[in-house]
């Protein structure tokens, strides 16, 4: 009786499927990725689609891609202005100031873990799948915590304006602000705050990014969970007498504050330099600061309001994911890996609104 003729699932087209591996580990390791080739694919697109789950704010702010280098231009141009033609007079051209942001690549993010052949034989539920999740997880949580903390920073300690674009600003609701009520009725300085007059500051940087010039689409207000779920319990936003489609008590979702769509994160109101609980994993951090590059206490920010303009991320290496047979440890080493880098581009479209958590939550 004759062999069956096998289609090999893991063979890649013009590759030849061998079992009589080497002695040496270099070549048995070769033959190995050979013969799984094509499974490695889908590890890849679940990581990928992992990825993609769990960041709010790649699809939010500016990406460039490089082929080589560590860095990328974003160029920085001015204003200008109109006026009115007198006859006969000669046109000079006004000039429009210019300047530019340098974005640079940071090093290698990488997820990474080992499974031990007989571990896996052992197990009596497959792993892989979970563990490609979680380590798309991780990097997608890092990657938008880098991008929440830049912003912060920059809210915190603004820079100053390059070529007449602005600059970034945060709204303590703590202290007394035009057209927001405290709780004692009164406008003076306080101590709580309720969700009423966080709805309220939200309007007011909705006017303060009118006054810049920052276009009203696409603007975004990224709050916590707990803020999240306190502005639908609210009638200001859902009363159903003053404001239609605009979210579900039942359902839980708030779609926009001043026209400005609601973003639910985990990753913004944290103290970056000072991590513990739920932000630490078996007393290391789960958001590696590069440099201290994003290092800031957001810890007191209720809501942070941006336009996609504000920030950007250079990238040098998208998300890849892959794995390797090592015959020396009898194991597979799973990697998930990115080359990018966050800064700010546009200050003047981002506010920050501080102060102390609403009592009503």
């Amino acid at each position: 009786m004759s062999n069956a003729t096998v289609s090999r699932l893991g063979i890649g087209s013009g590759s030849t499927y061998t079992t009589s591996y080497n002695a040496t580990a270099s070549t048995a390791q070769g033959q190995w990725d050979t013969n799984n080739e094509l499974f490695l694919r889908l590890w890849s697109g679940e990581t990928q689609a992992a990825f993609d789950a769990n960041t709010v704010l790649r699809e939010r702010t500016r990406v460039r891609t490089i082929q080589s280098g560590k860095s990328a231009q974003f160029p920085a141009i001015g204003k200008t202005i109109a006026e009115y033609h007198s006859a006969g007079a000669e046109l000079l051209g006004k000039s429009i100031k210019q300047d530019e942001r340098i974005l640079t690549i940071d090093d290698m993010l990488v997820a990474h873990t080992f499974i031990a052949d007989i571990e896996e034989a052992k197990n009596h539920y497959d792993v892989r799948g979970e563990f490609t999740n979680q380590m798309g997880r991780a990097l997608a949580l890092t990657y938008d915590r880098n991008l929440f903390a830049a912003a912060g920073k920059e809210i915190l300690s603004p820079s100053g304006a390059l070529a007449d674009q602005g600059v970034a600003e945060a709204i303590n609701i703590n202290a007394a602000v035009t057209g927001v009520v405290d709780a004692d009725g009164s406008g003076g300085d306080q101590t709580t705050n309720t969700v009423a007059e966080l709805i309220d500051a939200c309007y007011l940087a909705a006017q303060k990014l009118d006054e810049k010039f920052v276009p009203e689409s696409d603007r975004y207000v990224y709050v916590s969970p707990a803020i999240y779920y306190g502005l639908v319990q609210n009638d200001k936003i859902l009363n159903r007498d003053f404001v239609s489609n605009n979210g579900d008590y039942s359902e839980a979702s708030v779609m926009r504050i001043a026209g400005m769509q609601v973003v639910k994160t985990t990753n913004m109101a944290i103290n970056h330099g000072s991590l513990s609980g739920a932000d630490q994993i078996g007393g290391t951090d789960r958001f590696p600061d590069f440099r201290s590059q994003y290092n800031a206490d957001m810890s007191n920010f209720l809501a942070l309001i941006m336009h996609p303009e504000a920030l950007g991320t250079v990238q040098l290496l998208g998300l890849g994911s892959e794995s390797s047979y090592d015959p020396r440890r009898l194991g597979t080493l799973m990697v998930s890996k990115m080359a990018v880098g966050h800064g700010v581009l546009r200050p003047e479209c981002m506010i920050g609104i501080t102060g102390n958590a609403p009592t009503d939550l």
